[in-house]
């Protein structure tokens, strides 16, 4: 997994049980630690002190100590459990691979789900030879390259959503959900998109697994059609507000058509993507030069997302809404997605901190989710200045930013991009096959 936290001194206090090939663990650490270094270090923990005997650490370190109740019994804190419980924000972390178990930690710190797009699974399997014993075994079976990673896949998102599965079940479904996407080479592809989306969902076969599908246009209707099935979605690639718009009323018309007379299970959230906003803006604006123009720069993605939640806020309200609350339906909730900052010269909360609001979901890499962890406050802010929102949204228009272009480009290089990664991630495992001199070339 990823280097965002390291486990010390475990104490046997919340235990998650995971079958299959997970072991069952118990686990509670009694800090958060970020290291960015392999370099082996000791560690030992003095009620709320931490002290660290290391002969040689480089790099950064960040830690979060618990505190000790008077009894002497351990809290675990950290400022993601705070983002849910007084901010109404569910921490998820955009981030897996094997072992899935080094989500263990992140979830005792507050973590409440995980995301995953094809990207991230080129880098975990190319980069990893934890896959090699299961993808040898794939080959030898006579599975193509392209059948062996959808089983390598299914297998890392059925260990997590079991790992997630106490949230899943504390929540009633309101959290505790694991997100695996359709193949990008889909985008395109309407009932391509509803036909693997099913297959997903069957192969998985786990009651918190979200099935994502891009918002682009010809898979807004898929979208439909997969929430009138029962299956719940992760709508990923939203860049735009009329975009956003089209995928809760997909949303509203699947629940409408379901027919089922409990909606309860039927869940959904709406990935709305904010720093490659910021990226694609930053340029146009640096193009334009002037000082009206360069002073708006960072400030475009957090605006749009501001808005966006006023407009979650008034599709899920109302006459049409209420009807399918009666019949258990829940709220398509915002999802703050790529958040983590791409300019070295913004803050590194820039994408998490102004986002905070009731009823939304948050999903850090872990460049992100270490800024928060360590410096983050959690206090609402997504709502807490609408009319600069607007003011910025409008200024930009005025300067000849094109909102329909900018979120157009973002949605084609986002599809191009994971379509890349699909791509380079089947010729690696390629690569090993014949590494592993289990296929010819």
């Amino acid at each position: 997994m990823a280097s965002i936290s390291k486990l010390v001194s475990p104490s046997p206090v919340s235990s998650y049980s995971v079958s299959g090939s997970l072991k069952s663990r118990s686990l509670q650490p009694k800090c958060l630690i970020d290291f960015h270094s392999r370099d082996v270090f000791n560690a030992r923990v003095s009620s709320s002190r931490l002290s660290v005997r290391n002969d040689v650490v480089r790099g950064s370190l960040i830690v979060r100590c618990s505190q000790l109740e008077g009894n002497g019994s351990q809290i675990k804190r950290t400022t993601l459990h705070d983002l849910y419980e007084q901010g109404g924000q569910s921490p998820w972390y955009d981030n897996l691979c094997r072992p899935v178990t080094d989500l263990l930690p992140l979830i005792a710190s507050g973590v409440r789900g995980v995301t995953s797009n094809p990207a991230i699974f080129q880098k975990a399997i190319s980069s990893s030879n934890a896959y090699n014993e299961q993808f040898r075994e794939l080959v030898l079976a006579g599975k193509d390259i392209e059948s062996a990673y959808w089983e390598l896949v299914v297998k890392d998102i059925q260990d997590a959503c079991r790992l997630f599965e106490p949230i899943y079940d504390e929540t009633d479904g309101g959290d505790g959900y694991v997100s695996v996407e359709v193949s990008p080479k889909l985008a395109d592809d309407t009932v391509g998109t509803v036909e693997a989306a099913k297959w997903l969902y069957k192969v998985v076969d786990r009651p918190n697994v979200y099935i994502k599908i891009p918002a682009t246009a010809p898979c807004v209707p898929s979208i439909k059609e997969v929430i009138s099935l029962g299956i719940s979605v992760n709508v990923t690639l939203i860049f735009s507000l009329p975009r956003y718009e089209a995928v809760i009323d997909a949303y509203l018309d699947g629940l409408e058509a379901s027919g089922l007379s409990d909606l309860s299970r039927v869940t959904s959230v709406a990935s709305f993507f904010v720093s490659r906003v910021d990226t694609l803006i930053d340029k146009l604006l640096e193009k334009i030069g002037t000082p009206e123009a360069l002073d708006l720069r960072g400030k475009a993605a957090v605006a749009q997302a501001a808005l966006a939640y006023q407009l979650y806020q008034k599709k899920f309200s109302g006459p049409r809404w209420e009807a399918l609350v009666k019949k258990g339906a829940k709220k398509q909730r915002l999802l703050w997605a790529s958040t983590s900052v791409k300019n070295p010269a913004y803050p590194d909360t820039l994408y998490v901190s102004p986002l905070i609001g009731p009823d939304t979901v948050s999903t850090m890499p872990d460049q992100a989710l270490q800024a928060f962890v360590d410096h983050g406050v959690v206090s609402r802010t997504i709502d807490s200045n609408v009319s600069e929102a607007e003011g910025i949204y409008s200024a930009l228009e005025k300067l000849g930013i094109d909102w329909g272009y900018v979120g157009s480009q973002l949605e084609l290089e986002g599809v191009e991009s994971f379509k890349k990664s699909f791509d380079s991630l089947l010729d690696s495992l390629q690569e090993k096959a014949n590494s592993l001199k289990l296929v010819s070339l």
